[in-house]
């Protein structure tokens, strides 16, 4: 989930976006516990509450197809589909049958067979990736990227392009893709986060190395098979068992809502080319929040379940972090955390509060406002069952100088010249609030603290509430949002 991203959209779905999140840093509690009560007129009301935003959404947001799925104390409450998964045919969205795109979401498959290679004793998160591959990364001033940088995002290295391939006779294998676009090394892994496809692609290759086993094969049986998700996979194109069932990803162009061929993302297989149904999704959702069983069957440990949701890195005191795959969305009331997912076509979110024991994942396809789509179902389902009030709005202390102006985000190829409008621009509005412009869209946000605002456009009442903090110092400033734990925005000296 991302309300403010600096890349246009069209940037996001081309590199596989996954993004969450809301504050802070405090460690994850154990991943069975249920110690947070969700008032039952909420849970009740919830089906018909989603009905109703989706039906909304339909009308006014150029959602071709939905599905959202919730599941709720070791139950799934729901699994619906909404729209059509092939407008032409008729064929509406079951929400028990129709497969979707989860994108970036798949990447938490992948980073859970990495730690099933922990458990084995065949992996050491502190290791350099180098051992585990048959060619090298070059180090950063000396300094090698960790298994656990790839997890939390952070082996500081450039973006990459490249991610699909035009038609099936066209892929290029994910091995071969990963040894031909090494990415620029940009500064010291475990130091700033900067979302990184290819440390993921990296991470599912050092499970077939270590495994002897192929990477599709090795999730389909170590953690589809096991938990029952039968309709899910990384494999392109699709099975013929499955390709019926696929919802078509939509796009508007001259009005109206146009098909689009199946998106190929086999170059880099693990970081984002799973597809999943709601069903599947609540499995999975299951197992994590039950400390990775499900009934009889169990894919992790439950202290490698809590290591995917403990925290590992933040840009900055106070700020949300990333956990070990998992985005933090929320620390206390109750604390969540999940991950989302772009593809060109689909956009999706996977939330998990495990101490409600409530878990939801959502799957739009459609045009400009399907993706923000996506993120006002998300904020809605949160306001509505975890609801917070805005913070306090407060004076500017004393002599604090904004700095303001324009500022570049992190994560970017830098093999290419940057483009000066893509960057956010921050200008005041009077002593208490900030204007930003991203695209050429403003926001307005008012003062909350030092250095600190919180977003009063487009604000839904319950929240979750989005804030932005300046850190660091003359000639290193820097800008975070609270929902953007996985990237961090530079300024640019004029």
């Amino acid at each position: 989930m991302t309300r403010l991203p600096a890349l246009r959209r069209t940037a996001f779905a081309a590199a596989l976006l996954g993004s969450i999140a809301l504050p802070s840093n405090a460690m994850a509690q154990a991943a069975t516990e249920t110690s947070y009560s969700i008032p039952q007129d909420r849970i009740a009301g919830l089906a018909d509450f989603v009905d109703g935003v989706m039906a909304q959404q339909i009308a006014t947001r150029e959602v071709a197809g939905a599905v959202v799925t919730v599941v709720y104390r070791d139950k799934v409450l729901f699994s619906r589909g909404y729209g059509f998964a092939d407008i032409d045919k008729g064929i509406a969205v079951d929400g028990q049958q129709t497969l979707f795109r989860p994108g970036s979401v798949s990447k938490m498959f992948t980073w859970s067979a990495l730690l099933q290679q922990v458990e084995a004793g065949r992996v050491d998160l502190d290791a350099d990736v180098n051992k585990y591959l048959d060619f090298q990364i070059p180090a950063y001033e000396g300094q090698p990227i960790r298994v656990r940088d790839l997890l939390s995002h952070t082996p500081g290295m450039s973006d990459v392009g490249g991610l699909t391939a035009p038609t099936p006779d066209k892929i290029q294998p994910y091995v071969e893709w990963m040894k031909t676009h090494i990415p620029a090394r940009l500064w010291r892994p475990g130091t700033e986060t900067s979302y990184s496809n290819y440390g993921s692609v990296l991470a599912g290759y050092i499970v077939e190395r270590v495994s002897g086993e192929a990477f599709p094969d090795y999730v389909e049986k170590h953690i589809f098979a096991p938990l029952g998700m039968n309709a899910t996979t990384f494999r392109e194109p699709l099975p013929a068992a499955l390709a019926p069932r696929m919802a078509l990803g939509y796009q508007v162009k001259d009005g109206r809502l146009v098909a689009e061929p199946f998106e190929l993302f086999s170059p880099v297989m693990p970081a984002g080319s799973g597809t999943s149904s709601g069903p599947d999704m609540a499995r999975f959702m299951m197992a994590m929040m039950n400390g990775g069983a499900l009934g009889k069957a169990r894919i992790l440990k439950p202290a490698s379940v809590k290591l995917l949701m403990t925290n590992s890195v933040a840009n900055a005191p106070g700020l949300p972090g990333l956990a070990h795959g998992f985005f933090v969305v929320r620390e206390k009331g109750p604390r969540m955390v999940g991950h989302g997912g772009n593809t060109g076509d689909f956009h999706s979110n996977m939330i998990l509060a495990p101490e409600a024991g409530l878990g939801f994942f959502i799957s739009e396809t459609g045009g400009e406002g399907s993706y923000g789509g996506r993120t006002e179902l998300t904020e809605a389902i949160i306001g509505r069952l975890f609801p917070v009030a805005p913070a306090p709005r407060v004076a500017a202390p004393a002599n604090e100088t904004l700095p303001l102006g324009a500022y570049r985000v992190n994560r970017r190829d830098y093999a290419s010249a940057p483009d000066p409008e893509r960057d956010l621009k921050i200008a005041a509005a009077g002593p208490n609030a900030v204007v930003v412009t991203n695209d050429g869209k403003a926001s307005y946000w008012e003062r909350v603290g030092p250095m600190r605002f919180e977003r009063a456009t487009g604000a839904r009442a319950g929240g979750p509430y989005e804030q932005l903090l300046f850190h660091g110092a003359e000639g290193r400033w820097r800008l975070s949002f609270t929902s953007q734990p996985h990237v961090l925005y530079h300024f640019v000296q004029p």
